[in-house]
């Protein structure tokens, strides 16, 4: 690795680490709605922006001049080139009703590409890290995706939006494809559902509606863990969809997804 990327992996690694014992330790035993956002049921804790804010002040006292990208709000252009994409908890809604799907991801990206990518999942125990071309790990040990099954043997994992109309028009998708899989997931965090398909859990994995800071880490690991990503044919991963799968399933899981419309509400 270059000495660019021990830097960020080790300031992932550690901001991580540090905002995910604090979610873990201090959760409240009274844990309420600190707001919404694009509908009432799209929740964010006052623990989302404590975690925020622990992790972006982190980053900038060891590279200040680095620019931020924050699902609770951080946003700043820097000017080093480098920028920090961060979800502080992926998985909000598991996490106040007390499900242990939940993690802190944090990733780091220069000239449009990601870099490093850390999802710390404290309930878990576990912790995923991958470098760009330097391949994917959980706990320090390699990482890597499932041989793709036929079609019909795929365990396939998913997750829905907020919004009640992309909501009926994912269900309808999910109507049509359960019946030619082996079985669906939903697990309520894309960060951990996509290093899920990197350790060999899942088969596949697709998404609408993502944001940058729910999959620039975990999609940097699963793709080094050997699955490709993308979004509709020809496209990257991103806000109209996202599909990971290993070599030999994701093409049948994208053109499917494309034939029935997974893009669109």
């Amino acid at each position: 690795m270059t000495d660019l990327d021990h830097e960020l992996l080790d300031i992932a690694l550690e901001a991580a680490r540090r905002a995910g014992a604090m979610l873990r330790d201090g959760r409240p035993a009274d844990l309420g709605v600190a707001a919404t956002k694009s509908s009432p049921i799209d929740v964010v804790t006052e623990m989302d922006i404590v975690a925020e804010k622990l992790i972006t002040g982190y980053i900038a006292e060891r590279r200040p001049d680095d620019g931020l990208l924050g699902e609770e709000g951080a946003s700043r252009a820097g000017t080093s080139g480098v920028r920090w994409v961060i979800d502080p908890l992926d998985g909000t809604v598991n996490y106040l009703y007390g499900l242990p799907s939940w993690a802190v991801s944090i990733a780091a990206e220069a000239d449009g590409r990601t870099l490093v990518g850390v999802v710390e999942a404290p309930m878990r125990q576990e912790t995923y890290r991958a470098v760009l071309g330097r391949g994917a790990f959980v706990n320090d040990k390699p990482a890597a995706c499932r041989p793709a099954p036929v079609f019909e043997q795929a365990l396939i994992g998913t997750g829905f939006g907020y919004l009640t109309e992309r909501r009926a028009a994912q269900a309808g998708v999910v109507a049509a494809l359960l019946p030619r899989v082996r079985d669906i997931r939903r697990g309520g965090s894309a960060a951990i559902d996509l290093c899920d398909l990197g350790c060999g859990r899942l088969d596949g994995y697709y998404e609408r509606g993502l944001n940058p800071w729910d999959l620039a880490a975990g999609e940097l690991f699963a793709r080094e863990a050997g699955a490709r990503t993308g979004g509709r044919p020809g496209a990257v991963a991103g806000p109209e969809l996202t599909v990971a799968a290993a070599p030999g399933l994701f093409e049948p899981l994208q053109a499917f997804l494309e034939a029935e419309g997974a893009w669109h509400d």
